[in-house]
Protein backbone atom coordinates (compact mmCIF):
# COMPACT_ATOMS: atom_id res chain seq x y z
CA UNK A 1 0.00 0.00 0.00
CA UNK A 2 1.30 3.46 -0.93
CA UNK A 3 2.06 5.70 2.09
CA UNK A 4 -0.29 8.65 2.68
CA UNK A 5 0.50 11.84 0.75
CA UNK A 6 1.16 14.21 3.63
CA UNK A 7 3.34 16.71 1.74
CA UNK A 8 1.66 19.76 0.24
CA UNK A 9 4.42 21.63 -1.60
CA UNK A 10 6.43 21.18 -4.76
CA UNK A 11 9.41 21.69 -2.48
CA UNK A 12 9.26 18.03 -1.45
CA UNK A 13 9.92 16.95 -5.03
CA UNK A 14 12.39 19.76 -5.70
CA UNK A 15 14.34 18.65 -2.63
CA UNK A 16 14.87 15.23 -4.19
CA UNK A 17 16.54 16.78 -7.23
CA UNK A 18 18.65 19.13 -5.09
CA UNK A 19 19.84 16.23 -2.92
CA UNK A 20 20.09 13.36 -5.39
CA UNK A 21 20.72 14.82 -8.83
CA UNK A 22 19.06 13.44 -11.99
CA UNK A 23 15.87 11.41 -11.49
CA UNK A 24 13.24 9.89 -13.74
CA UNK A 25 9.52 10.28 -13.14
CA UNK A 26 9.36 6.69 -11.80
CA UNK A 27 12.26 7.33 -9.42
CA UNK A 28 10.50 10.43 -8.06
CA UNK A 29 7.35 8.38 -7.46
CA UNK A 30 9.31 5.64 -5.70
CA UNK A 31 11.37 7.96 -3.53
CA UNK A 32 8.59 10.37 -2.61
CA UNK A 33 5.79 7.88 -2.05
CA UNK A 34 3.47 10.22 -3.96
CA UNK A 35 0.96 9.12 -6.58
CA UNK A 36 1.75 9.41 -10.27
CA UNK A 37 -0.81 12.20 -10.75
CA UNK A 38 0.64 14.22 -7.86
CA UNK A 39 4.19 13.76 -9.13
CA UNK A 40 3.10 14.78 -12.63
CA UNK A 41 1.53 17.96 -11.23
CA UNK A 42 4.64 18.85 -9.25
CA UNK A 43 7.02 18.13 -12.08
CA UNK A 44 4.90 20.32 -14.35
CA UNK A 45 5.01 23.14 -11.80
CA UNK A 46 8.77 22.87 -11.45
CA UNK A 47 9.26 22.74 -15.23
CA UNK A 48 7.04 25.81 -15.66
CA UNK A 49 9.11 27.61 -13.01
CA UNK A 50 12.31 26.46 -14.77
CA UNK A 51 13.60 25.00 -11.52
CA UNK A 52 14.13 21.62 -13.21
CA UNK A 53 15.09 20.71 -16.77
CA UNK A 54 14.51 17.61 -18.84
CA UNK A 55 17.86 15.98 -19.63
CA UNK A 56 19.01 13.23 -21.98
CA UNK A 57 20.10 9.81 -20.82
CA UNK A 58 16.98 7.89 -19.87
CA UNK A 59 17.23 4.11 -20.18
CA UNK A 60 14.84 2.30 -22.46
CA UNK A 61 12.99 -0.83 -21.36
CA UNK A 62 11.79 -1.66 -24.85
CA UNK A 63 9.79 1.47 -25.63
CA UNK A 64 10.83 5.11 -25.64
CA UNK A 65 13.58 6.06 -23.18
CA UNK A 66 12.16 7.52 -19.96
CA UNK A 67 12.67 11.25 -19.47
CA UNK A 68 15.05 12.28 -16.74
CA UNK A 69 15.00 15.60 -14.93
CA UNK A 70 17.62 17.61 -13.05
CA UNK A 71 17.70 20.68 -10.83
CA UNK A 72 18.25 23.82 -12.92
CA UNK A 73 20.77 25.46 -10.59
CA UNK A 74 21.42 28.38 -12.97
CA UNK A 75 17.77 29.50 -12.87
CA UNK A 76 18.87 32.48 -10.76
CA UNK A 77 21.95 33.88 -9.05
CA UNK A 78 22.80 34.70 -5.44
CA UNK A 79 25.39 37.42 -4.78
CA UNK A 80 27.28 36.38 -1.62
CA UNK A 81 30.05 37.98 0.41
CA UNK A 82 32.22 36.38 3.08
CA UNK A 83 33.56 39.23 5.22
CA UNK A 84 36.59 38.57 7.42
CA UNK A 85 38.69 40.71 9.73
CA UNK A 86 41.04 41.93 6.99
CA UNK A 87 39.10 41.50 3.77
CA UNK A 88 36.24 39.82 1.98
CA UNK A 89 35.46 37.41 -0.84
CA UNK A 90 32.53 38.48 -3.02
CA UNK A 91 30.97 36.02 -5.44
CA UNK A 92 28.00 35.42 -7.69
CA UNK A 93 26.77 31.87 -7.04
CA UNK A 94 24.12 29.68 -8.61
CA UNK A 95 21.31 27.98 -6.67
CA UNK A 96 23.45 24.92 -5.95
CA UNK A 97 26.06 27.04 -4.18
CA UNK A 98 28.62 26.94 -6.99
CA UNK A 99 30.58 30.21 -7.29
CA UNK A 100 30.36 31.41 -10.89
CA UNK A 101 32.55 34.51 -10.55
CA UNK A 102 34.39 35.93 -7.57
CA UNK A 103 36.64 38.74 -6.40
CA UNK A 104 38.85 39.31 -3.34
CA UNK A 105 39.25 42.64 -1.60
CA UNK A 106 41.39 43.76 1.33
CA UNK A 107 39.74 45.98 3.95
CA UNK A 108 39.74 46.21 7.73
CA UNK A 109 36.35 45.19 9.12
CA UNK A 110 36.75 47.73 11.93
CA UNK A 111 36.60 50.50 9.31
CA UNK A 112 32.85 50.15 9.84
CA UNK A 113 29.82 49.08 7.80
CA UNK A 114 29.63 52.13 5.53
CA UNK A 115 33.12 51.64 4.10
CA UNK A 116 33.10 47.83 4.04
CA UNK A 117 29.64 47.42 2.55
CA UNK A 118 30.30 50.19 0.05
CA UNK A 119 33.23 48.16 -1.25
CA UNK A 120 31.05 45.04 -1.32
CA UNK A 121 28.47 46.89 -3.43
CA UNK A 122 31.21 47.92 -5.86
CA UNK A 123 32.45 44.33 -6.07
CA UNK A 124 28.95 43.02 -6.77
CA UNK A 125 28.50 45.62 -9.52
CA UNK A 126 31.60 44.25 -11.24
CA UNK A 127 30.55 40.62 -10.86
CA UNK A 128 26.89 40.77 -11.87
CA UNK A 129 25.70 40.63 -15.45
CA UNK A 130 22.90 42.99 -16.52
CA UNK A 131 20.57 40.05 -17.17
CA UNK A 132 21.32 38.10 -13.98
CA UNK A 133 18.15 37.38 -12.07
CA UNK A 134 18.92 37.89 -8.38
CA UNK A 135 16.79 35.93 -5.93
CA UNK A 136 18.58 36.76 -2.70
CA UNK A 137 21.85 37.76 -1.06
CA UNK A 138 24.05 35.90 1.44
CA UNK A 139 26.31 37.79 3.86
CA UNK A 140 28.86 36.23 6.22
CA UNK A 141 30.39 38.27 9.06
CA UNK A 142 33.06 37.50 11.69
CA UNK A 143 30.89 38.11 14.71
CA UNK A 144 27.85 36.84 16.65
CA UNK A 145 24.72 37.17 14.52
CA UNK A 146 21.14 37.48 15.71
CA UNK A 147 19.93 35.41 12.78
CA UNK A 148 16.28 36.46 12.84
CA UNK A 149 17.08 40.17 12.54
CA UNK A 150 20.22 39.97 10.41
CA UNK A 151 22.26 42.07 12.85
CA UNK A 152 25.49 41.48 14.76
CA UNK A 153 25.36 41.88 18.54
CA UNK A 154 28.37 43.13 20.52
CA UNK A 155 30.91 41.85 17.95
CA UNK A 156 34.40 41.83 19.50
CA UNK A 157 36.30 42.83 16.34
CA UNK A 158 33.60 44.66 14.34
CA UNK A 159 33.86 48.21 15.69
CA UNK A 160 30.84 50.28 14.63
CA UNK A 161 28.76 47.30 13.53
CA UNK A 162 26.83 46.57 16.75
CA UNK A 163 23.12 46.53 15.92
CA UNK A 164 23.68 47.72 12.34
CA UNK A 165 20.86 46.50 10.08
CA UNK A 166 23.01 44.51 7.63
CA UNK A 167 20.05 42.63 6.16
CA UNK A 168 18.13 45.87 5.65
CA UNK A 169 21.12 47.50 3.93
CA UNK A 170 21.24 44.73 1.33
CA UNK A 171 17.44 44.43 0.98
CA UNK A 172 17.27 48.06 -0.12
CA UNK A 173 19.71 47.38 -2.93
CA UNK A 174 19.02 43.83 -4.14
CA UNK A 175 15.91 41.70 -4.73
CA UNK A 176 14.95 38.84 -2.45
CA UNK A 177 15.83 38.07 1.16
CA UNK A 178 19.21 39.07 2.60
CA UNK A 179 20.53 36.26 4.79
CA UNK A 180 23.15 37.31 7.36
CA UNK A 181 25.13 34.47 8.90
CA UNK A 182 28.17 33.99 11.10
CA UNK A 183 31.13 33.21 8.85
CA UNK A 184 31.97 29.94 10.61
CA UNK A 185 28.41 28.67 10.21
CA UNK A 186 28.56 29.22 6.46
CA UNK A 187 31.87 27.36 6.26
CA UNK A 188 30.43 24.50 8.29
CA UNK A 189 27.51 24.17 5.85
CA UNK A 190 29.86 24.17 2.86
CA UNK A 191 32.07 21.51 4.45
CA UNK A 192 29.10 19.34 5.36
CA UNK A 193 27.36 19.52 1.96
CA UNK A 194 30.43 19.44 -0.28
CA UNK A 195 32.07 16.49 1.48
CA UNK A 196 28.92 14.60 2.50
CA UNK A 197 29.93 14.80 6.16
CA UNK A 198 27.40 15.25 8.94
CA UNK A 199 27.98 15.95 12.65
CA UNK A 200 30.77 18.38 12.00
CA UNK A 201 32.59 21.22 13.78
CA UNK A 202 34.19 23.78 11.47
CA UNK A 203 36.91 25.84 13.16
CA UNK A 204 38.03 29.13 11.61
CA UNK A 205 41.36 30.18 13.08
CA UNK A 206 42.74 33.48 11.86
CA UNK A 207 42.74 36.90 13.46
CA UNK A 208 40.02 35.54 15.73
CA UNK A 209 38.71 32.07 16.55
CA UNK A 210 35.22 30.75 15.95
CA UNK A 211 33.39 27.50 15.26
CA UNK A 212 30.37 26.51 13.23
CA UNK A 213 28.33 23.46 14.16
CA UNK A 214 26.34 21.28 11.73
CA UNK A 215 24.62 18.29 13.30
CA UNK A 216 21.92 16.09 11.78
CA UNK A 217 22.09 18.29 8.69
CA UNK A 218 21.23 21.50 10.55
CA UNK A 219 23.22 24.52 11.74
CA UNK A 220 23.26 24.69 15.53
CA UNK A 221 22.79 28.40 16.20
CA UNK A 222 21.39 28.25 19.74
CA UNK A 223 18.56 30.39 21.09
CA UNK A 224 20.04 33.74 20.09
CA UNK A 225 22.59 32.73 17.44
CA UNK A 226 25.62 32.69 19.76
CA UNK A 227 26.38 28.95 19.65
CA UNK A 228 29.94 28.00 18.77
CA UNK A 229 31.71 31.17 19.92
CA UNK A 230 34.63 29.33 21.50
CA UNK A 231 37.04 32.24 21.05
CA UNK A 232 35.58 33.98 24.07
CA UNK A 233 35.28 31.22 26.61
CA UNK A 234 37.81 31.07 29.45
CA UNK A 235 41.10 29.49 28.40
CA UNK A 236 42.51 26.90 30.75
CA UNK A 237 45.90 28.50 30.09
CA UNK A 238 44.72 31.77 31.65
CA UNK A 239 46.78 32.91 34.64
CA UNK A 240 44.23 33.32 37.40
CA UNK A 241 46.24 36.15 38.96
CA UNK A 242 46.88 38.09 35.75
CA UNK A 243 44.77 36.76 32.86
CA UNK A 244 45.49 38.40 29.52
CA UNK A 245 43.00 41.00 28.29
CA UNK A 246 40.91 40.17 25.21
CA UNK A 247 39.61 42.52 22.55
CA UNK A 248 36.05 41.68 23.61
CA UNK A 249 36.64 43.55 26.89
CA UNK A 250 36.92 40.42 29.02
CA UNK A 251 40.07 38.71 30.27
CA UNK A 252 41.43 35.19 29.89
CA UNK A 253 39.60 34.34 26.63
CA UNK A 254 40.89 31.64 24.29
CA UNK A 255 41.51 34.33 21.66
CA UNK A 256 43.71 36.27 24.07
CA UNK A 257 46.14 33.33 24.01
CA UNK A 258 45.59 31.68 20.63
CA UNK A 259 44.03 34.18 18.21
CA UNK A 260 46.12 35.50 15.36
CA UNK A 261 46.20 38.98 16.86
CA UNK A 262 47.52 37.51 20.14
CA UNK A 263 50.29 35.65 18.30
CA UNK A 264 51.33 38.89 16.59
CA UNK A 265 51.42 40.56 20.02
CA UNK A 266 53.57 37.83 21.56
CA UNK A 267 55.96 37.47 18.63
CA UNK A 268 56.42 41.22 18.38
CA UNK A 269 57.20 41.33 22.11
CA UNK A 270 59.84 38.64 21.49
CA UNK A 271 61.50 40.80 18.85
CA UNK A 272 60.07 39.04 15.78
CA UNK A 273 59.15 41.44 12.96
CA UNK A 274 55.56 40.45 12.16
CA UNK A 275 52.49 42.58 11.45
CA UNK A 276 49.84 40.20 10.06
CA UNK A 277 48.43 36.72 10.59
CA UNK A 278 49.55 35.75 7.10
CA UNK A 279 53.11 36.65 8.09
CA UNK A 280 52.82 34.45 11.19
CA UNK A 281 51.83 31.51 8.99
CA UNK A 282 54.71 32.24 6.60
CA UNK A 283 57.21 32.27 9.48
CA UNK A 284 55.90 28.89 10.65
CA UNK A 285 56.25 27.45 7.15
CA UNK A 286 59.84 28.74 7.10
CA UNK A 287 60.57 27.03 10.42
CA UNK A 288 61.11 30.18 12.51
CA UNK A 289 61.29 28.69 16.00
CA UNK A 290 59.47 31.41 17.95
CA UNK A 291 56.56 31.28 15.48
CA UNK A 292 56.48 27.48 15.49
CA UNK A 293 56.47 27.37 19.28
CA UNK A 294 53.74 30.03 19.54
CA UNK A 295 51.44 28.36 17.01
CA UNK A 296 51.88 24.91 18.55
CA UNK A 297 50.98 26.34 21.98
CA UNK A 298 48.00 28.11 20.43
CA UNK A 299 46.85 24.75 19.08
CA UNK A 300 46.97 23.30 22.59
CA UNK A 301 44.86 26.17 23.96
CA UNK A 302 42.30 25.68 21.19
CA UNK A 303 42.35 21.90 21.67
CA UNK A 304 41.49 22.25 25.35
CA UNK A 305 38.59 24.55 24.48
CA UNK A 306 37.30 22.17 21.80
CA UNK A 307 37.65 19.03 23.93
CA UNK A 308 34.51 19.84 25.91
CA UNK A 309 32.54 20.32 22.69
CA UNK A 310 33.80 16.96 21.45
CA UNK A 311 32.64 15.19 24.61
CA UNK A 312 29.25 16.93 24.58
CA UNK A 313 28.44 16.83 20.84
CA UNK A 314 30.47 13.81 19.65
CA UNK A 315 31.25 15.12 16.13
CA UNK A 316 32.47 12.87 13.35
CA UNK A 317 34.83 15.52 11.97
CA UNK A 318 36.60 18.71 13.00
CA UNK A 319 37.77 20.71 10.00
CA UNK A 320 40.12 23.69 10.25
CA UNK A 321 40.15 26.77 7.99
CA UNK A 322 41.34 30.36 8.27
CA UNK A 323 44.75 31.95 7.77
CA UNK A 324 46.44 29.95 10.53
CA UNK A 325 45.26 26.69 8.94
CA UNK A 326 48.23 27.20 6.60
CA UNK A 327 50.40 26.20 9.57
CA UNK A 328 49.01 22.70 9.01
CA UNK A 329 50.39 20.05 11.41
CA UNK A 330 52.21 22.59 13.61
CA UNK A 331 48.75 23.86 14.58
CA UNK A 332 46.79 20.62 14.22
CA UNK A 333 49.16 18.58 16.35
CA UNK A 334 48.60 20.85 19.33
CA UNK A 335 44.82 20.74 18.87
CA UNK A 336 44.86 16.97 18.43
CA UNK A 337 47.04 16.44 21.51
CA UNK A 338 44.65 18.18 23.90
CA UNK A 339 41.42 16.85 22.38
CA UNK A 340 42.54 13.24 22.67
CA UNK A 341 43.98 13.88 26.12
CA UNK A 342 40.87 15.50 27.59
CA UNK A 343 37.79 14.32 25.65
CA UNK A 344 35.96 11.06 26.28
CA UNK A 345 37.56 8.06 24.54
CA UNK A 346 34.26 7.03 22.96
CA UNK A 347 33.87 10.53 21.47
CA UNK A 348 37.38 10.48 19.97
CA UNK A 349 37.46 6.86 18.82
CA UNK A 350 36.57 7.65 15.21
CA UNK A 351 37.06 11.42 15.27
CA UNK A 352 38.73 12.96 12.21
CA UNK A 353 40.67 16.21 12.52
CA UNK A 354 41.77 17.74 9.22
CA UNK A 355 42.49 20.94 7.37
CA UNK A 356 39.81 22.17 4.98
CA UNK A 357 40.56 21.75 1.28
CA UNK A 358 37.67 23.94 0.07
CA UNK A 359 39.84 27.04 -0.10
CA UNK A 360 38.84 30.68 -0.01
CA UNK A 361 35.40 30.06 -1.57
CA UNK A 362 34.11 27.90 1.28
CA UNK A 363 32.36 30.85 2.93
CA UNK A 364 30.47 32.11 -0.14
CA UNK A 365 29.57 28.53 -1.10
CA UNK A 366 28.00 27.96 2.31
CA UNK A 367 26.20 31.31 2.20
CA UNK A 368 24.71 30.47 -1.20
CA UNK A 369 23.52 27.08 0.09
CA UNK A 370 21.93 28.66 3.18
CA UNK A 371 20.21 31.31 1.05
CA UNK A 372 19.00 28.71 -1.47
CA UNK A 373 17.61 26.64 1.40
CA UNK A 374 15.59 29.66 2.52
CA UNK A 375 14.24 30.24 -0.98
CA UNK A 376 13.64 26.65 -2.03
CA UNK A 377 12.72 24.95 1.23
CA UNK A 378 9.33 23.29 1.57
CA UNK A 379 7.78 26.23 3.41
CA UNK A 380 8.98 28.92 0.98
CA UNK A 381 9.35 27.49 -2.52
CA UNK A 382 5.72 28.14 -3.51
CA UNK A 383 6.14 31.83 -2.72
CA UNK A 384 9.49 31.93 -4.50
CA UNK A 385 7.93 30.43 -7.63
CA UNK A 386 5.03 32.89 -7.48
CA UNK A 387 7.40 35.84 -7.06
CA UNK A 388 9.60 34.83 -9.98
CA UNK A 389 7.04 33.45 -12.39
CA UNK A 390 8.10 35.66 -15.32
CA UNK A 391 10.92 33.98 -17.26
CA UNK A 392 14.07 36.15 -17.42
CA UNK A 393 16.10 36.86 -20.52
CA UNK A 394 18.95 34.47 -21.25
CA UNK A 395 22.07 35.05 -19.20
CA UNK A 396 25.08 36.22 -21.24
CA UNK A 397 28.12 34.00 -21.48
CA UNK A 398 31.10 34.99 -19.33
CA UNK A 399 34.02 36.15 -21.34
Amino acid sequence: MRPPETASHVGDVLGLFRDLGELSRIEVIERSGLSRSTVNQRLAALLDARLINAVDGGESTGGRPSTRFAFHSERAVLPCVDIGASGFVASVCDLSGTPLRHQNHSVDVWDGPDRVLGLVETAFARLLYDDDEIWGVGVGVPGPVEFASGRVVNPPIMTGWDGFDIAGWFSKRYPGPAIVENDTNSRAVAESRQTGTDNLIALKIGTGIGSGLVFNGQIIRGNEGAAGDIGHILATAADQLAPLPCRCGNVGCVEAYAGGWALIRDLSAAGVDVTSVAEVATLVQQGQMDAVRSVRNAGRVIGEAIASLVSILNPATIVISGQLAACDEILLSGIREKIFQRALPLATRNLQLRRSDLGELAGVTGLALITADRLLGVDNVDQTIATHSTPPAARPTAG
